[in-house]
């Protein structure tokens, strides 16, 4: 057994998502159990470079985490014909100009997404990177998530016959910064800084919906700013002028109806931060990030509407818990390993910046459809 090494610039993982998921739990996580094994039989190990415009704080993360490299200098990363993959996760302004720049240095990418904050510029590099002929890929974490997992596995099973809707919950209170400080960057609610629930969260419905359930064909959605006013890091007043919540209807292939409702405005009381609940003539499903539980038919209880008697039954009892049956590795994780292979190996890989594309697809829909106060449908791509 030999051991191949991988150069992978990483950019904008000083961030909490890059950082923690990419750089730590996945890149560094395969690099820390010795790397990857492949086909072959060897063993694809990560080298990775960090780039961040911050020296002391790129510097300070590398050595808490045993990184040899890293740069301010994105340009010589780049001229390095020795690291192969870029990746990016810093700000989706800055995000299409930085995978263009990659893929000209002949790079192989990989991002976070959105690709970019509108669709003709995502389309864009979709068939830019096409045309340069080098590997390229978007985040899709949900899909690997237990829960999500488990969903799939139901609906290939047939376990819910035809499928007829889905509900989804998403979201928590953030609080607004003054009397208590928000857990979440404030540059997300402001719209001129790439702030916006629709532009965050219609990305990853798109997918996962696509994937999980059945493709997206229409979206009627009302994005709103509940919250105008919050407080930043440092304790100042902002104007918040992003969409706080998205209340979404999505019409799928087979006649399904999806409601999803997003909000950094509401307190949660159900199973998980998210939740899908999936309903079909022969089974339902409610999935978090990591449980699921079922219910088929012949399980299902007949209750009796009677407003004037206290509700005896109690509807949770019903369900049973889907088993892992497996092994559940970071979502994050196994998409690099999936990435990674495809780079190597020509391994199969389905998550390109053309599926990127349609996650920013859906969220400008997104907002038209609120702004115009209609349903919209969703066009086939053509790249």
């Amino acid at each position: 057994m030999t051991t191949q090494r991988i150069g992978i610039i990483m950019h904008g993982v000083t961030g909490r998502m890059g950082m923690n998921q990419h750089l730590i739990r996945s890149v560094l996580a395969i690099r820390n159990e010795g790397g990857m094994l492949l086909k072959s039989g060897d063993r694809l190990v990560p080298d990775v470079i960090i780039v961040g415009r911050n020296e002391k704080k790129i510097a300070e993360l590398a050595a808490k985490h045993g990184v040899d490299r890293y740069t301010t200098d994105l340009d010589a990363a780049l001229a390095n014909p020795d690291d192969t993959i870029f990746f990016d996760a810093a700000s989706t302004q800055m995000r299409p100009g930085l995978l263009r720049k990659a893929i000209d240095a002949g790079k192989h990418v990989y991002s976070e997404k959105p690709v970019s904050e509108g669709l003709e510029e995502a389309i864009a590099i979709a068939k830019h990177a096409k045309a340069k002929g080098v590997k390229n890929g978007i985040v899709h974490d949900k899909l690997d998530l237990p829960g999500l997992l488990k969903l799939k596995r139901l609906r290939d099973s047939g376990f819910f016959g035809k499928i007829l809707s889905v509900r989804g919950e998403f979201g928590y209170w953030v609080f607004e910064g003054d009397w208590m400080a928000a857990q979440r960057p404030s540059w997300n609610y402001r719209k001129e800084d790439g702030g916006g629930m629709v532009s965050d969260m219609l990305c990853h419905w798109r997918y996962v919906l696509d994937n999980v359930v059945a493709p997206v064909k229409a979206v009627n959605c009302t994005a709103v700013t509940h919250i105008p006013e919050r407080w930043d890091e440092n304790g100042e007043r902002y104007d918040a002028t992003a969409d706080d919540a998205a209340y979404a209807t999505f019409e799928l292939e087979g006649d399904i109806i999806a409601q999803l409702n997003s909000s950094w405005c509401t307190r949660v009381r159900r199973d998980d931060l998210v939740t899908f609940h999936i309903d079909g003539t022969h089974g339902s499903a409610v999935a978090g990030l990591h449980t699921c539980y079922s219910q088929a038919r012949v399980n299902t209880p007949k209750p009796v509407w009677n407003p004037d008697q206290k509700q005896t039954m109690n509807f949770f009892e019903d369900w049973v818990e889907v088993p892992d049956n497996k092994d559940f590795d970071n979502g994050f994780k196994v998409q690099w390993e999936q990435f990674l292979r495809h780079v190597v190996e020509d391994a199969p890989w389905s998550y390109t910046l053309e599926e990127g594309a349609k996650g920013v697809q859906l969220a400008e829909l997104g907002y038209k459809s609120s702004q115009e106060r209609r349903w919209l449908d969703v066009p086939a791509l053509d790249i």
